[in-house]
């Protein structure tokens, strides 16, 4: 075990431990635990009732205990007297399977087992918004092509600045931030990591951003397509694996295509061969498809993929390779669960590695202007709802998954997407009314 808690607090002059877990739908929990009750805590856990946030338990379910895990401890820089630490979800001495942070382990643990240690980056993309979330912050921020905008940035300075800041005193390496492709939309990098840390890092980011945010009062959403007509939030993540002790980039290879060696290229197999399925958890949401899907934006590009397909160093397809040892999924967006994320990486890249799959045809094509040229590759779902059955069909990555898991994602997701589609809308009176 690593950090003993409460002499982290003692250390740190911590009075709180905010006790987090994050469920299926990437909703964010946590208790509130003075310092000096987290030793009891770190041995046995915070109790939750499961039922009462998005996990498929019920009422009549005993208590779910959230167990801190203190490597994931971090003090909160711009409220120093709490600490945030991710925790492992058990009921009745056993772990829930169906938790995202536990799925991701497991994954991680099945991957050592195959001698390979997985490191991802995340590039998070989130848009400053007005508290009640209908217009961008920044009325000035109206440029037909905003991205990289120097005035822009500056008139954000103080958020992004705080923000990145924190992450300076965090050790995450931070090494950009910039504005988007979309008016009020922006963008900071951190270094890569070991796969279960960008995870936790990746949750604690949103988390960050929103709380600086409304520091600052405003507010910040990852909403995949918050605005029509403009560029939506992805979460382009960057893959690699490394052999066990994690020193040697077991993707490179510069005899190889794109510097990308044969374990590699079976690893993007694995991608290329489950995206239909895969993205049912990639594009959690309803309105995750209104980005994927979306006809040209105001800037003149959306930036998304709609066709499974893979290139060297081309934004236009789903997967890119930018350079030698790794490559960009460019299919998530800001609704992807930072656990479910990584671990449906795993699964599809461990499942293309066993079976030796070949990611098929590269092409190095505009998908934009000639996507139409390029016959044979699938198109992704059109709607959370077909991405939800492909998820369904694929077997062998529901089983890597986790059955516990796969079942109780589908039942919720279900239930999501049968909420939205009894919801009637003003559209259905637009054009049917007159009928």
């Amino acid at each position: 075990m690593g950090n003993d808690l409460a002499a982290f607090a003692k250390k740190t002059g911590v009075k709180y431990f905010m006790i987090s877990y994050t469920d299926l739908f990437g909703g964010q929990r946590a208790k509130l635990v003075p310092a000096q009750a987290i030793s009891d805590m770190q041995k046995d856990g915070a109790g939750f009732a499961g039922f009462a946030t998005w996990l498929d338990l019920t009422p009549a379910h005993p208590d779910m205990l959230a167990v801190p895990d203190p490597d994931s401890v971090i003090q909160l820089p711009w409220k120093k007297e709490v600490a945030w630490v991710a925790a492992n979800c058990i009921m009745e001495d056993k772990e829930v399977d169906q938790t995202p942070r536990n799925t991701l382990r497991r994954l991680i643990a099945e991957a050592a087992t195959d001698g390979m240690h997985v490191k991802t980056g995340v590039e998070a993309e989130f848009f400053l918004i007005s508290p009640d979330g209908s217009v961008i912050s920044d009325q000035y921020d109206t440029a037909s092509k905003p991205c990289y905008d120097q005035q822009a940035v500056m008139r954000r300075y103080d958020v992004i600045a705080e923000i990145c800041d924190h992450m300076l005193e965090l050790g995450w390496g931070p090494y950009q931030n910039d504005h988007e492709d979309a008016n009020g939309q922006f963008e900071m990098n951190w270094a890569f990591d070991d796969v279960l840390a960008t995870a936790d890092k990746h949750s604690f980011f949103k988390f960050m951003v929103k709380s600086v945010a409304e520091k600052h009062g405003l507010r910040a959403t990852f909403m995949p397509k918050p605005f029509q007509g403009l560029t939506g939030n992805g979460c382009h993540a960057h893959i690699s694996v490394w052999d066990k002790a994690g020193k040697t980039n077991v993707f490179a290879d510069n005899s190889m295509e794109l510097g990308l060696s044969a374990k590699g290229k079976n690893f993007l197999g694995g991608i290329m061969k489950h995206a239909s399925a895969l993205a049912a958890i990639t594009n959690p949401t309803v309105n995750s498809y209104k980005r994927i899907n979306a006809p040209r934006t105001i800037s003149g590009a959306t930036w998304a993929p709609n066709t499974v397909t893979w290139t060297g160093n081309n934004r236009t397809h789903m997967v890119r390779v930018p350079g030698p040892g790794r490559f960009e999924l460019r299919l998530p967006d800001g609704a992807a669960n930072p656990y479910l994320l990584q671990a449906v990486i795993i699964a599809a890249g461990l499942d293309g590695i066993r079976s030796k799959a070949d990611p098929g045809k590269r092409y190095d094509i505009d998908m934009y202007q000639h996507g139409h040229t390029v016959k044979g590759a699938p198109k992704l779902p059109l709607n959370l709802l077909d991405a939800l059955r492909e998820f369904d069909k694929d077997k062998s990555l529901k089983a890597a998954l986790g059955e516990e898991f796969s079942s109780a994602y589908l039942k919720l997701k279900h239930q999501e997407w049968n909420s939205y589609a009894s919801h009637f809308t003003q559209w259905e009176r637009d054009h049917t009314l007159d009928i």
